[in-house]
C-alpha cells in the first residue's frame, strides 16, 4: 500500500538513509517504485510517496525517524484538482469504509505558501462527492482528511509573488500517524543540557546519528572520539549500552567530581547505559581482541574548533632525545602531535573493521571542500571487508560534512590496524588525493588554492571551551 510521507525541510539528503536504517533494524521493507530514476530530485520536495506491507510500519517510522512530520495513506495527487478528484474516485475503496458512521475533518495546508480560509472551504466543499455520513469532529476525529497543495519556493516565474491555487503539485490521504520523534530535539537541546562545550554536537545532528547505528536495547555502541558525549546520550537513549573514550581526559570529565559526560546522561535517564570512560589514544588503544561492537559512532575533530591529536612528538631533534624526567609530585603528560584528518579517517576505518561484529555499522562525519570533492574520496577511507552504506551531505557553502555509514561485511577475523598511513601511503604514491586531506589548512586560507601558508598564530589548536 502506498503512503504519504511528509518531511521536515532540513537535512534533505538524511532522510532516505534514515528510513531505509529504521526499516532495516524492524527487518521490513519500503518501496521507491516512483522513484526509480529520480530519487535525487524527489528529496528535495517535502512529499515522497513510499510502499509500505503494513500500517503499523508507517507507526515505527514515525515515532524513531526524526525528518518525519507525518505519514498518511495516499489516495490521489495531481496538478489540478480535476486530476485529483478522478484519482480519487478510483481510489474509492480505500475510504469507502468511512462513508457511513465516522467522525471525520478535513486538513488543508500549503506548502510555501498560505492559503486563504475562504479558499480552504471551497477545497474541502470540492469533496462532497464522497459523502461521508458521519459527525464532523475538529477536535478527536476517528479520520483526518488531509489536502496539501506544494508551492514552488521563491517567487512566480513572472517576478510576482504567487496566487493562491497556483500550486504544481496536490495530494490528498488520510492521517495515519504523526511524527513524534522530532519531540527528542527539544529534549536533547543542547543549550538545556548541564554539561557540553563548544564542539558539542546539535541535537537534531545526534539523533540522526543514532539511527544510522541502528542503536536499540542491548546494542553495544562505541564512539572512539567522545568528547562532551552528545552522541552518547541519544544512543543510550535509544537503549544502547555506550562505551566512551578520548586522548583528552578534561573532554570527558569537566570540572566537577562527577564526570560531566556521567552527569548529563543522569539528566536524561541514561546514566545506567554508560559503560564506562576511558582516556586514551585510538592509535594506542588498549583493545585485544576485536569483532565485540555492534556500531562505532564519532564525530572525528577536524580542527575548525579542535584539532586532532595523537601520541607522539612533532619533530625528534639529536639535541633532546633523552627523554624529560617529571618533577616531584607532577603527573607526566606525553607529547602528542597533530593527526592529519585523511590519516586519521583512513585509521578509524581500519580500527572499526577490527572492532565491529560482521554486519556491525561505522557512523562518523567527514569534512570536506565543496569545489574540490569527488566520489572517489570516500573510496579512499575504504577497505577490504567495509562497504558503503550512506553518504550524506550537510552542506556549508564553500565546504559541508558528510555523514558517512559503513558496514562490516567481512566475516573472517580482522587484524588490528598499524596506525602507520603515513608510511603506506608513501608506500604508494599513486593514490588519491581526497579533498579532505589537510582540510584544517584549507579551512583556515578560506578554501583559496593559491593562498600562501596560514601564519603560524592561527594554526595554534585551541582546546575546546567546557559548560559544565
Amino acid at each position: 500500500m502506498e503512503y504519504l510521507f511528509v518531511f521536515a525541510q532540513s537535512h534533505e539528503e538524511f532522510r532516505v538513509p534514515e528510513l531505509l536504517s529504521i526499516s532495516e533494524l524492524h527487518a521490513f521493507t519500503i518501496g521507491f517504485d516512483r522513484y526509480a530514476n529520480v530519487l535525487d530530485m524527489a528529496i528535495k520536495r517535502p512529499f515522497m510517496i513510499l510502499m509500505l506491507d503494513k500500517e503499523e510500519h508507517a507507526h515505527i517510522l514515525a515515532q524513531r525517524c526524526i525528518l518525519i512530520k507525518s505519514v498518511h495513506e495516499f489516495y490521489a495527487k495531481g496538478s489540478s484538482y480535476e486530476v485529483l478528484h478522478e484519482q480519487n474516485g478510483r481510489a474509492r475503496p480505500q475510504w469507502e469504509r468511512y462513508i457511513l458512521d465516522t467522525s471525520f475533518k478535513f486538513y488543508v495546508l500549503g506548502y510555501n505558501f498560505t492559503i486563504s480560509q475562504r479558499r480552504q472551504r471551497q477545497i474541502i466543499e470540492s469533496f462532497a462527492y464522497m459523502d461521508f455520513l458521519g459527525k464532523i469532529e475538529m477536535k478527536n476525529p476517528e479520520v483526518t482528511l488531509t489536502v496539501f497543495e506544494e508551492y514552488e519556493s521563491g517567487r512566480a516565474p513572472d517576478g510576482g509573488l504567487h496566487k493562491d491555487g497556483e500550486f504544481t503539485q496536490v495530494y490528498f490521504g488520510r492521517l495515519v500517524v504523526e511524527g513524534s520523534a522530532r519531540s527528542l530535539m527539544g529534549t536533547f537541546d543542547v543549550k538545556k543540557r548541564q554539561y557540553f562545550g563548544n564542539t558539542s554536537m546539535e541535537a537534531e545532528i545526534s539523533l540522526l546519528m543514532a539511527n544510522q547505528t541502528l542503536a536499540s536495547p542491548g546494542k553495544l555502541i562505541y564512539d572512539p572520539f567522545i568528547g562532551t558525549g552528545s552522541m552518547a546520550y541519544t544512543t543510550a537513549y535509544f537503549g544502547a549500552f555506550v562505551y566512551g573514550s578520548d586522548i583528552d581526559g578534561r573532554q570527558m570529565r569537566g570540572k566537577d567530581k562527577t564526570p560531566g559526560i556521567i552527569r548529563a546522561a543522569a539528566q536524561y535517564g541514561v546514566a545506567s547505559r554508560i559503560m564506562d570512560l576511558c582516556t586514551f589514544d585510538i592509535t594506542n588503544h588498549p583493545w585485544r581482541c576485536g569483532s565485540f561492537f555492534d556500531a562505532i559512532i564519532t564525530d572525528p575533530p577536524y580542527g575548525v574548533r579542535a584539532g586532532a591529536k595523537r601520541l607522539g612528538r612533532k619533530r625528534i631533534r639529536e639535541d633532546r632525545l633523552q627523554l624529560a624526567i617529571p618533577r616531584p609530585n607532577e603527573p607526566y603528560i606525553p607529547p602528542t602531535k597533530p593527526y592529519e584528518l585523511s590519516q586519521l579517517v583512513t585509521d578509524l576505518v581500519l580500527l572499526a573493521r577490527y572492532l565491529l561484529r560482521p554486519g556491525g555499522r561505522l557512523v562518523f562525519f567527514l569534512p570536506t571542500v565543496s569545489d574540490e570533492y569527488a566520489p572517489p574520496d570516500i573510496n579512499t577511507v575504504l577497505c577490504e571487508g567495509m562497504e558503503l552504506v550512506a553518504n550524506s551531505l550537510q552542506d556549508f557553502g564553500s565546504w559541508g560534512r558528510r555523514l558517512i555509514t559503513i558496514k562490516k561485511t567481512a566475516h573472517s577475523e580482522c587484524l588490528p590496524p598499524s596506525f602507520d598511513s603515513v608510511r603506506e601511503a608513501e608506500v604508494n604514491r599513486d593514490t588519491h588525493v581526497p579533498a579532505h586531506k589537510d582540510f584544517r589548512e584549507k579551512y583556515f586560507q578560506g578554501f583559496k588554492k593559491d593562498s600562501a601558508s596560514i601564519p603560524s598564530s592561527q594554526a595554534l589548536e585551541t582546546p575546546a571551551t567546557i559548560v559544565s
